[in-house]
C-alpha cells in the first residue's frame, strides 16, 4: 500500500506564542516519531492554495479578514492566534489536501497523511476558531468533488466536535460527516440529535461520548456503527480529521484512549471500505503522544485493508 506523508517546515512559522497548546512542538514530535518510517513513504511537499481553492468553503470576506489579522499578527479569539507567516501556512495546510487527492487521483499512491498546521475542523465558511483559520477537510471534500470524487465521507475522531466541518455539509446529502467526540465540552456541537437538515437529513452522525470513555467504549463505536453508515452512503474516498486529543494523556480533554486504542480505531476506519483515505491532522496536544500516535496510525495505512 502507497502513502503519501505531506508535511512542510512552513507550518513551524505558524507562531501561537509561547505556552499555546498549538505549538511548532507538535509537528517535531510527529517528524521525530515517523523518521523510521519515512522510506516507506512517499514524502511530498504541500502547494499553497489559490483563493479560488479557498472560496470552495470560505467567503471571499473570510479569506480577507484572515489575510489583515495575519498581516498585524492578531487574534481572532482568545484561543485562535494568527502571526505573520500564519495566512501562508493555513493556505499550505489546505494545499496539502489538494496535492494528496491530485496524487491519489493520479494513482501515484492510495493513502495520504497530511501532517499540517493550523488544524480545520473548528473553521466555519464564515468563522476562525478553535485554533483554526482554515478548514482543510472541508475544502479537501469540494476539491474531491471537483476532480471526481462524488461521494466523500468525512470521519472525525478528534475528541473535540468539528462544528466547522458540520456546519459546511449540514444540508448537503453528497458529503457524510461521521463524528465522535467528547460531550460536553468545546465547542458545545455535536448532540446526537444533529443528523442535518433538508436534504442532507441523515448525512450526519454524532456519536458523543462522557468523561472517562475507554477504548472498549469507542472501538464499538468505530466497530459496529461505522462500517454500516458507510456500507449504506457507499463512498468513493473517505477523508479523516485525524485529531489525537481522544488519547488519555492529553492536557485539554478527559477520555481514556489508549495509543493501542487509536491504533485499532485506525484500524477499524480503514476496513470500512475499499477506497482511498486522505488523514488530516487536527488536535493532540501531549507532544510525545501526539507522536507515537501519527506513527501507529501510518503504521496502519502502510498496511492493506482487510476487505
Amino acid at each position: 500500500m502507497k502513502v503519501a506523508y505531506i508535511t512542510d517546515d512552513i507550518y513551524l512559522q505558524h507562531d501561537t506564542g509561547a505556552m499555546h497548546p498549538e505549538s511548532p512542538a507538535r509537528l517535531k514530535a510527529i517528524n521525530r516519531a515517523i523518521a523510521p518510517l519515512s522510506t516507506s513513504l512517499v514524502l511530498k511537499s504541500p502547494i499553497s492554495a489559490s483563493e479560488h481553492i479557498l472560496e470552495l468553503v470560505h467567503s471571499a470576506e473570510h479569506i480577507e479578514t484572515i489575510k489583515n489579522v495575519c498581516a498585524y499578527e492578531g487574534r481572532i479569539d482568545s484561543d485562535t492566534v494568527c502571526s505573520a507567516d500564519s495566512f501562508d501556512a493555513a493556505r499550505m495546510a489546505v494545499g496539502a489536501g489538494v496535492v494528496a487527492l491530485d496524487g491519489i487521483r493520479s494513482g501515484e499512491f492510495e493513502r495520504a497523511f497530511c501532517a499540517v498546521r493550523p488544524p480545520g475542523h473548528h473553521a466555519r465558511p464564515a468563522q476562525a476558531m478553535g485554533f483554526c483559520l482554515f478548514n482543510n477537510i472541508a475544502i479537501a471534500a469540494r476539491y474531491a468533488q471537483s476532480i471526481g470524487y462524488k461521494k466523500v465521507m468525512i470521519v472525525d475522531f478528534d475528541v473535540h466536535h468539528g462544528n466547522g466541518t458540520q456546519d459546511t455539509f449540514y444540508d448537503d446529502d453528497s458529503v457524510f460527516y461521521f463524528s465522535s467526540h467528547q460531550a460536553y465540552i468545546f465547542p458545545g456541537t455535536g448532540a446526537q440529535s444533529e443528523k442535518g437538515e433538508g436534504k442532507g437529513m441523515g448525512y450526519t452522525a454524532n456519536f458523543p461520548v462522557m468523561a472517562g470513555t475507554s477504548d472498549s467504549e469507542l472501538l464499538d463505536i468505530y466497530g459496529n456503527d461505522l462500517p454500516s453508515f458507510v456500507k449504506n452512503f457507499n463512498p468513493d474516498i473517505i477523508l479523516v480529521s485525524a485529531g489525537y486529543d481522544l488519547h488519555e494523556s492529553d492536557p485539554l480533554a478527559q477520555l481514556n484512549i489508549t495509543t493501542e486504542g487509536i491504533r485499532s480505531i485506525v484500524r477499524c476506519i480503514l476496513d470500512s471500505a475499499d477506497v482511498p483515505f486522505v488523514f488530516f491532522l487536527e488536535g493532540g496536544y501531549n507532544v510525545n503522544a501526539l507522536g507515537e500516535n501519527v506513527k501507529v496510525t501510518l503504521e496502519e495505512m502502510l498496511k492493506s485493508t482487510s476487505l
